[in-house]
């Protein structure tokens, strides 16, 4: 239903996908997270997320110990497969091997094809390093990948979670080797964390790169279910990791959350255009995010159906004003640090006035 979801390319490729991706790696049981589905409930929230116009759903080896991609491939096997763009990940330990981890020749080699196995298909559409390997070459590494795709079995390449240095050289160093050019960044991104801006987002907009955020809600808690005078709701991810100490960028520490006027200012200012846009927080969080330049498609993670729902009714239909749009950079801006803030203090002109030219 393609009234229902937006569509862009990805970067400066030719692949369409839809403006909401659909994260699986609430699929599968893994003690990382509460919540976690089995196959049933992550079928139906797959069958309705295609209902809906998605096309695009993303994985990893790494999720659930590879659950997650056996429950997106056993759903695939039911499906039109060239209408769907299945995205997973490379990197992590996927076994106790030494050699199962990282992305030397070897590891890549391996993991893709259990990683096709998994997923029950000849190729995977979108294939990304789940994070930098400083152990390994990186002319080794790009030479590798760029093996699975002129062997089929790899589409288009992309990155997650790398510095803004690590992007610029992967590409510079594709065009030197003549390489398949790469043609997504997927990074944390949301209105509590926008350190990409510092540099990750001028690399993508100058190479054709398309963003892919990861927890557009910070873990539940752009949501606006949660309240500065209480305990984190029960059953939540940031309540978990609240409680266990596994705290991590996808579920803050409440604790330290209650005590930050800045992420209360933020929440405040969310509300108030949810309220006048007659939409939830969490739309208006994601919607943010659409309305960026660099953005081909935000990825959301779903436990219910209706959780999909909710999200998927940022893709389209609507947009946040151009007003709003400036209250929520500003309340959510970060504070620039060496050399960012000499740099924006210097193209503002309160310094060039001054000096000479």
């Amino acid at each position: 239903m393609a009234d229902k979801t937006e569509y862009r390319f990805l970067g400066g490729s030719g692949l369409k996908v839809s403006n909401i991706c659909l994260g699986a790696m609430t699929f599968g049981d893994w003690d990382m997270f509460p919540g976690q589905r089995d196959e049933a409930a992550s079928h139906a929230i797959l069958d309705r997320y295609a209902e809906l116009g998605g096309n695009f759903i993303d994985t990893a080896d790494q999720y659930a110990g590879g659950k997650s991609e056996e429950i997106v491939g056993s759903w695939l096997a039911k499906q039109e497969r060239e209408k769907l763009v299945v995205a997973t990940k490379v990197r992590f330990s996927t076994g106790k091997d030494i050699n199962r981890v990282g992305l030397s020749r070897l590891h890549i080699m391996q993991s893709i094809d259990d990683s096709l196995r998994r997923l029950r298909t000849d190729y995977v559409d979108l294939y990304q390093i789940h994070m930098w390997d400083k152990a390994v070459p990186l002319e080794e590494t790009l030479s590798a990948l760029n093996d699975l795709v002129r062997a089929g079995k790899v589409r288009y390449l992309g990155a997650s979670n790398v510095t803004g240095w690590q992007l610029q050289k992967i590409t510079d160093l594709s065009k030197s080797m003549g390489l398949n050019k790469w043609i997504s960044l997927q990074a944390e991104y949301n209105l509590l964390s926008r350190g990409i801006e510092w540099e990750l987002t001028d690399v993508c907009r100058e190479e054709g790169i398309g963003i892919i955020p990861w927890s557009p809600l910070k873990g539940g808690l752009l949501t606006g279910k949660f309240e500065r005078e209480c305990d984190a709701t029960e059953g939540t991810r940031i309540s978990h990791a609240t409680k266990t100490r596994k705290i991590n960028e996808a579920a803050p520490d409440f604790e330290k959350v209650k005590k930050d006027d800045k992420t209360w200012d933020i929440l405040n200012v969310m509300k108030k255009v949810a309220e006048a846009q007659g939409k939830t927080p969490a739309q208006v969080a994601i919607r943010w995010l659409l309305q960026k330049d660099v953005v081909s498609s935000v990825i959301i993670g779903a436990k219910t159906v209706q959780q999909l729902e909710d999200n998927m009714g940022a893709s389209t239909g609507w947009e946040i004003t151009e007003e709003q749009i400036a209250e929520l950079d500003t309340v959510s801006q970060m504070d620039p640090f060496y050399p960012y803030r000499m740099i924006a203090t210097f193209n503002s002109g309160r310094v060039r006035k001054n000096m000479c030219q």
